[in-house]
């Protein structure tokens, strides 16, 4: 007679096999078998790690369910439901929807926790500390804590939470955690800050046919977040599109002068312009103003010439207006002289002394009265 022993260690188990078939789960001890022809066989495993991975697993959770209530934690996960898997009372494993695993019954205490997630796929506020850390909490702790979606949203933002491509709701700013399984998940984050747009390099041709390049700069914020992003897909681009007609139709429709002259007309139409075209649609433009209006090379030449002339003339204008007052005050001094000898005289004393003012030496002869009548004649 032959007896075969198989000896299993207490942080053991051993799989039996007969001819190559699983036959049952030795615990720790010795175990005897009458095997004369060599025909038992055993496979050790370790309870050490708590999963059970064999080529008979299948089998065994299927075909032998004593023997798997007796030596295994037995998980059988539905579509919408998550596992947690604590060993001594700590985290250790999530397990993800449709998981079907054995786990061994050993000296490690395991306990298993369901979570349906078929509507409610936010995390408990309790478990994030356990599967997610690090300084924004999102690196993972435990395994398959990569099924859970890490979202931080910063101050003065607000984010849009996707669920399969449709809006699901508005989240605050702070650290948001949600079950990434069994659907899609997206999260927009939209500042809700003043934000400039600058709309620049613009070539516009004038009503008179005139290019200019015009750069436009604009303030706006996000006021409906919900209004902006379900009614736009991109509500930036739609504004910078709409600046860029309200600007085209303020200069499009005035003549070079005319917009030279008003500039803030162009900031008012194309105010009322963007006013208009985003009611409703969730977004506020404070403030809309042109930075620069750059005339074409050729075109700089020509005002330049332009405005040479005007200065030109109207410094004509000035220098004869001041000739004109001269005469007049001269003839209205000539007049005063006529009906007045004294007032002849003195005018006569004021000549001598800016002509002796340039002499440094002179000779009278005659008196004083000849020098009066030979530097000074007045006819009548």
């Amino acid at each position: 007679m032959v007896m075969r022993k198989f000896h299993v260690k207490k942080d053991e188990r051993a799989l039996l096999f007969y001819k190559g078939d699983f036959v049952d789960v030795l615990g720790p001890g010795d175990h005897y078998r009458f095997d004369p022809l060599f025909r038992y066989s055993i496979e050790k495993q370790s309870v050490a790690e708590v999963r059970f991975e064999s080529r008979v697993a299948d089998y065994i959770a299927n075909a032998e369910p004593e023997i798997a209530q007796r030596e295994f934690h037995v998980v059988a996960l539905g579509a919408a439901e998550v596992g947690l898997r604590y060993e001594n009372g700590v985290l250790a494993e999530v397990l993800a929807p449709n998981t079907r695993r054995l786990y061994w019954k050993s000296y490690i205490d395991q306990r298993f926790e369901v979570i349906d997630i078929a509507t409610e796929f936010e995390v408990d506020a309790k478990l994030v500390p356990q599967i997610v850390s690090g300084v924004t909490r999102g690196a993972v702790k435990v395994a398959g804590g990569d099924g859970v979606l890490a979202v931080q949203v910063p101050d003065y933002h607000v984010g849009i939470l996707y669920v399969d491509g449709k809006v699901g709701k508005l989240l605050e700013a702070g650290m948001h955690y949600f079950w990434k399984f069994i659907r899609d998940l997206k999260v927009e984050v939209v500042d809700l800050r003043m934000q400039a747009i600058d709309v620049a390099g613009q070539e516009i041709l004038t009503r008179d046919k005139v290019s200019l390049r015009v750069n436009l700069t604009a303030g706006y914020r996000v006021s409906d977040v919900l209004a902006a992003y379900s009614k736009q897909a991109k509500p930036v681009e739609y504004l910078y599109k709409e600046l860029q007609y309200g600007l085209r139709a303020a200069i499009g429709t005035r003549s070079l002068d005319e917009l030279l002259e008003n500039k803030d007309a162009i900031d008012a139409i194309v105010a009322e312009h963007i006013a208009r075209r985003t009611v409703g649609l969730g977004l506020e433009v404070e403030s809309v103003g042109v930075k620069d209006i750059i005339l074409p090379g050729e075109m700089k030449v020509i005002l330049a010439k332009v405005v040479e002339a005007e200065k030109v003339a109207q410094a004509n204008v000035i220098r004869r207006r001041e000739e004109t007052a001269s005469t007049r005050s001269m003839l209205n001094t000539a007049r005063v002289m006529e009906d007045n000898p004294i007032a002849l005289r003195l005018k006569e004393l004021e000549t001598l002394e800016k002509v002796t003012e340039k002499i440094d030496k002179i000779s009278v002869f005659g008196g004083l009265d000849a020098v009066l009548h030979d530097l000074v004649k007045i006819r009548g």
